[in-house]
C-alpha cells in the first residue's frame, strides 16, 4: 500500500536575483518544442515543405498564449478583468484556460489555413495529435504549481500539497494533474498509432474528432473529483470546465460522424 505524499516541490528551477526559471514555463515551452518535433516527422512523410511549419509554429505560439489568456479573464474572472483591462497583458502573472487555447488554436489554424491555402481540417488532424501530448506537459507543469488538484481523498496514492494556501494544504487529495497528465499521455499515444495505421491518411476531420471527445470528456469526467477554479463555482451542479466541455465533445462527435467513410485530400 502507498502512503500519502507530501508534495513541497519549488515551483522555482533556478533564480538569479529577480530572474527566475520555473518549471511550468520550462514544460510550456518544451510543449512548442516537442510539438514542432513531431509534426516535423508528419510533414516530411507527406512532403510537406518545412516552411510552412515554421509559419504554423509561429501561429500556435500566438495563439495558444493569446486564447488561453483570454479564455482565463472571460471565462473566469471577467468582472475583475473588464474592470482592469490592462491586468489581462500581466500573462506572467499567471491564469491560463485550455478551453480558451482550444478556441485560440481553432480561430488560429482558420486563419492559417486560409493564409496558407491548405484544408483547414488537414492542418487540425495532425496539429492535436501534438497538442494531446503538451496537455500532458501542461498539466506536469500545474502538478509542479501545486495548484489545479482535486478533493480530498482517503486514497493511498493522495497528495498533500504543503506550498498550497491553508486549509488546502492540511489533507490529501487526489492529484487529479497527474489524472489529466496521464489521460492526454494515452489520447496522444492513441492519435498517433491511429496517424500511423492510416499511413499518414486519416479521414478529414476524424483525427481532429476523436481528439475533441477524448480530451474534453476526460476533462468532464476528471472535473468531478476537482477543487473548484473560482468560488462562484461551489453552487453549480456542473462547473464552468464541464460546461465549456460539452459543446467541444458534440463538436467532436459531429467531425467523426462527418469523417467516417471519407478518404482525406491531402493537396496542400
Amino acid at each position: 500500500m502507498l502512503s500519502y505524499i507530501n508534495w513541497n516541490v519549488d515551483p522555482e528551477i533556478f533564480r538569479i536575483g529577480s530572474f527566475a526559471v520555473r518549471w511550468y514555463g520550462m514544460l510550456f515551452a518544451a510543449s512548442f518544442l516537442f510539438g514542432y518535433i513531431i509534426m516535423l516527422r508528419f510533414f516530411k512523410k507527406e512532403n510537406v515543405p518545412v516552411s510552412v511549419l515554421d509559419s504554423l509554429t509561429t501561429y500556435m505560439v500566438i495563439g495558444t498564449i493569446i486564447g488561453a489568456r483570454l479564455g482565463h479573464c472571460l471565462f473566469y474572472e471577467p468582472a475583475y478583468y473588464l474592470a482592469h483591462p490592462a491586468q489581462i497583458l500581466m500573462v506572467w502573472e499567471g491564469g491560463l484556460a485550455s478551453h480558451g487555447a482550444a478556441i485560440g488554436i481553432i480561430i488560429t489554424i482558420l486563419i492559417f489555413a486560409h493564409y496558407k491555402k491548405l484544408h483547414f481540417l488537414w492542418v487540425m488532424d495532425r496539429l492535436v495529435i501534438v497538442v494531446a501530448l503538451s496537455g500532458l506537459l501542461i498539466r506536469s507543469g500545474n502538478l509542479m504549481n501545486s495548484e489545479i488538484f482535486g478533493h480530498i481523498t482517503n486514497l493511498p496514492w493522495g497528495f498533500i500539497f504543503l506550498r498550497a494556501a491553508p486549509p488546502l494544504n492540511l489533507d490529501p487529495r487526489h492529484p487529479t494533474q497527474i489524472y489529466e497528465g496521464l489521460s492526454y499521455l494515452i489520447i496522444f499515444l492513441f492519435l498517433w498509432w491511429y496517424y500511423y495505421r492510416k499511413n499518414g491518411k486519416p479521414a478529414e476531420g476524424m483525427i481532429f474528432g476523436l481528439f475533441m471527445i477524448l480530451v474534453f470528456s476526460m476533462r468532464f469526467l476528471i472535473e468531478f473529483v476537482k477543487e473548484p477554479q473560482e468560488s462562484f463555482e461551489r453552487s453549480m451542479s456542473l462547473n464552468l470546465g464541464q460546461l465549456l466541455s460539452i459543446p467541444l465533445i458534440i463538436a467532436g462527435i459531429i467531425f467523426v460522424i462527418r469523417a467516417a467513410g471519407k478518404k482525406m485530400d491531402i493537396r496542400v
